[in-house]
C-alpha cells in the first residue's frame, strides 16, 4: 500500500447535525482558499446529512459505521462496543491510506473513532468546541489534541489542559453572504412587500418550535406575515400539508443564505452554530433554547445575547402561547429590528474559521 506524502493533508471528522458540519465545512473551505493544493477528506456516516452536504460542497467524503451513545436506556446502547470496535477499524484503514498530516474535529460523536485513527497515524489534532458545555466527544479527545478552538469562555472551566485553548469563535462559511431581500423573497415564491419570518426547526427538528407555527398559522395570515418554515427531516411529512402562497416549507434548506436573506426576523434554537450564522448577519432573532441538551448549554447561550439586547427569547413551553404575539410585536417596529439586528453583530467573530484554518495549515506545515 502505497502512502500518500503530500505536505497538506487535512482530514476532517464531523457531522450528525448542521451544528457540527457547518463549523467543520467553514474551516476546510477557508484551508482550500488559502492552499489550493491541499488534500481534504471528510469522514461521517452515511445516513446523516453530511453523506449529501460535503460531496456537493466538493470534498471528498468515506463514511464509518458508527451510532450515538443513547442517553436514555435503548436497545442500541448493547450493540454499541460492537460498532466502536469496527468503527476504529474503518477508522484506522482510512487513516492509513490518506494518512493526515492534520485531523479536525467538531465535536459529533463520528469524530471519536475517526480522530483517534489520525493519532494513531501521527496525525496532529485540532478540536472545534461550539457549545459553552464541552460534548463528551472533545473532553474524551482532549488529551490527544493539539489546539482546542472554543466559541463561548464558559467551556474553559471543563478542560483540563488550558494550554490548548483558544477563544476563537464558532466558524461561519464563507459563501454565508446576504442578497437583496425582495430578490430572495421573490426567489422563494414570496411577496417582496410582505414582513417575512423565518423559523428553523434544526436540521432533525424541534416539536415545540413546529407545533408552535401550526398552531398560530391561521394568525400569522391574518397578519399578513409571511413564513419560511424549516420542520427539520423528522417531521417534514407531518408539517409539508401548509405549504401555501405565503407559507413555505422545507425539511432541510442547503442554501441558507437566500432564506437569511429573505427574512425580516428568526426564530430559531440556541445552538451554537445557529447564533454564529445569525450574528454573522446580523439578523434578528427569537431564540428558544432546547431543553434537551447537556447542562442546559442553549439557555446559556441565548441568555448571553438576550441579558445584552442582542435578541429575544423564549422559553421552550411558552412557545405556542407567546410566539405569535412577540413575533407580530417585532416585525411591526423596525427600530427595534435595527437595533437588535446591530446588537446580535457584537456576538459575531467573523475571521474564525480563517484563523483556525492557518493554524491547521501551521501545524501541517511543522510536520
Amino acid at each position: 500500500m502505497k502512502k500518500n506524502n503530500h505536505p497538506y493533508r487535512f482530514l476532517f471528522a464531523a457531522g450528525g447535525t448542521g451544528g457540527h458540519l457547518f463549523p467543520a465545512l467553514a474551516v476546510a473551505e477557508e484551508i482550500r482558499e488559502i492552499k489550493p493544493e491541499s488534500e481534504i477528506l471528510f469522514v461521517g456516516t452515511k445516513t446523516k446529512l453530511e453523506a449529501e452536504i460535503v460531496p456537493g460542497a466538493g470534498f471528498k467524503f468515506k463514511s464509518i459505521n458508527i451510532s450515538g451513545f443513547q442517553r436514555r436506556f435503548s436497545l442500541s446502547n448493547i450493540l454499541f462496543p460492537f460498532k466502536l470496535l469496527i468503527a476504529l477499524g474503518q477508522s484506522l484503514w482510512i487513516n492509513s491510506v490518506f494518512n493526515p498530516k492534520v485531523a479536525i474535529g467538531a465535536g459529533a460523536y463520528v469524530a471519536g473513532p475517526a480522530l483517534w485513527g489520525s493519532w494513531v497515524m501521527g496525525a496532529k489534532i485540532i478540536l472545534l468546541e461550539q457549545n459553552s458545555y464541552p460534548g463528551i466527544t472533545n473532553r474524551l479527545l482532549e488529551r490527544k489534541a493539539n489546539e482546542i478552538h472554543l466559541t463561548f469562555e464558559e467551556s474553559k472551566k471543563y478542560f483540563r489542559f488550558k494550554d490548548k485553548l483558544f477563544l476563537t469563535g464558532n466558524p461561519v462559511r464563507n459563501i454565508l453572504k446576504l442578497s437583496d431581500k425582495a430578490e430572495a423573497k421573490k426567489k422563494l415564491g414570496l411577496d417582496p412587500s410582505k414582513k417575512t419570518l423565518l423559523v428553523l426547526s434544526g436540521s432533525l427538528g424541534a416539536e415545540s418550535i413546529n407545533k408552535a407555527i401550526e398552531t398560530n398559522l391561521k394568525n400569522f395570515e391574518e397578519e399578513g406575515i409571511q413564513i419560511i418554515w424549516q420542520t427539520g427531516k423528522r417531521y417534514y411529512e407531518q408539517f409539508k400539508k401548509f405549504e401555501s402562497e405565503n407559507v413555505k416549507v422545507f425539511g432541510f434548506i442547503p442554501e441558507m443564505e437566500t432564506v437569511y436573506s429573505a427574512a425580516d426576523l428568526a426564530v430559531a434554537r440556541a445552538g451554537a452554530t445557529t447564533i454564529a450564522e445569525l450574528s454573522y448577519l446580523g439578523l434578528p432573532a427569537i431564540l428558544i433554547p432546547s431543553p434537551n441538551v447537556a447542562a442546559n448549554h442553549q439557555e446559556k447561550n441565548a441568555r448571553a445575547l438576550y441579558e445584552n439586547g442582542a435578541c429575544e427569547m423564549i422559553k421552550d413551553d411558552e412557545v405556542t402561547t407567546q410566539l405569535f404575539e412577540k413575533a407580530k410585536t417585532l416585525l411591526s417596529d423596525e427600530m427595534k429590528l435595527k437595533d437588535l439586528s446591530e446588537k446580535i453583530k457584537n456576538f459575531s467573530k467573523p475571521e474564525a474559521a480563517k484563523v483556525i484554518a492557518k493554524r491547521a495549515i501551521r501545524l501541517a506545515e511543522a510536520l
